[in-house]
């Protein structure tokens, strides 16, 4: 069907990884589904072990649980298409398919964003006013501030998917990607979309930089507070409380700002696939290990809840 010198199209064709000979492919597809059922594993135990274990119930193990949660949903959203391009070259998605992905992969990215922002606030609230931690972050608090979080995601996902597949599209429907985001979609749409790369604009500003800009005020004012601390074992103690949170912070926020905030033309497409893999399937898998491995409090609490698993199979 055309409308006036526009094809609709029906659906899209993901290049992927494509242009790789077959054998790399094969390669690629252990090593992503290896990855994806490492970070399914980790984020699940990261999940069952803060549910089950009384002395994980701290505001910042709540906000981890959410984001374990949330890593989960994001990981089958891509990963899933990814692994089906590469061993069965399946590359065709349906119209709302792509725009259902499309729509998912902004609402957990927007999420990402505010749910790390909050949790740096958390971690500024117990280092900078300890006494006023409880009464700051109580139960009722931390609920509101994760909630505000997951439905940061729902106008941005509504507006970005909705606004890019109501555009007419011509007849090339090659998406140069392994998933549809907005960049190459976009690509192939038959209007003028300045209107929506400026709204586009103003998304990243308010839901990637301004998060991180509250990331980074929280930072320094927790620097600055463990700097003043006079015993060096409280300095150690409150830096290792919010290390494991830098360091995730760093990894996603380093690939999305080179991602959203560069000129289209100065990244290449294979680049940006490169980019895109690594906060889209790489750092899912880093999160849960970031945090179990560098946290002793989830270290003995999943030796607890081992222990007391392995105890009742053999009453």
């Amino acid at each position: 069907m055309t409308w006036g010198n526009w094809t609709t199209v029906h659906e899209f064709v993901l290049v992927s990884f494509s242009e790789l000979s077959s054998e790399l492919q094969a390669l690629l597809f252990f090593l992503f589904l290896t990855i994806y059922l490492v970070t399914l594993t980790g984020n699940v135990l990261i999940l069952l072990v803060i549910t089950a274990d009384s002395a994980l119930q701290s505001p910042m193990y709540y906000f981890l649980r959410n984001l374990s949660f949330l890593e989960i949903g994001f990981n089958l959203v891509i990963v899933p298409k990814l692994l089906g391009t590469l061993i069965m070259h399946d590359t065709t998605i349906s119209f709302l398919g792509c725009a259902t992905q499309m729509y998912f992969f902004f609402f957990f990215g927007t999420v990402e964003c505010c749910l790390l922002a909050t949790m740096a606030y958390d971690r500024y609230v117990a280092i900078c006013n300890p006494l006023r931690y409880p009464l700051i972050m109580g139960r009722k608090a931390c609920a509101q501030l994760a909630a505000a979080s997951w439905f940061s995601g729902i106008p941005v996902g509504t507006v970005q998917s909705t606004w890019i597949f109501s555009f007419p599209f011509c007849g090339p429907n090659r998406v140069n990607h392994f998933f549809c985001d907005s960049p190459p979609v976009i690509a192939l749409v038959c209007a003028d979309t300045s209107l929506f790369e400026l709204e586009g604009l103003i998304a990243t500003v308010l839901f990637i930089l301004f998060p991180f800009l509250l990331i980074l005020g929280s930072y320094v004012r927790i620097l600055s507070t463990i700097f003043r601390m006079p015993s060096t074992e409280g300095k150690h103690k409150a830096f290792s409380t919010c290390s494991s949170h830098l360091l995730v912070v760093s990894l996603f926020y380093s690939t999305a700002i080179l991602m959203y905030c560069r000129p289209r033309s100065s990244t290449s497409p294979e680049n940006k696939k490169m980019l895109s893999l690594s906060y889209t399937v790489v750092t899912p898998m880093l999160n849960p290990i970031i945090y179990s491995l560098r946290n002793n409090e989830v270290k003995a609490a999943l030796r607890r809840v081992l222990h007391r698993s392995l105890g009742s199979k053999k009453l």
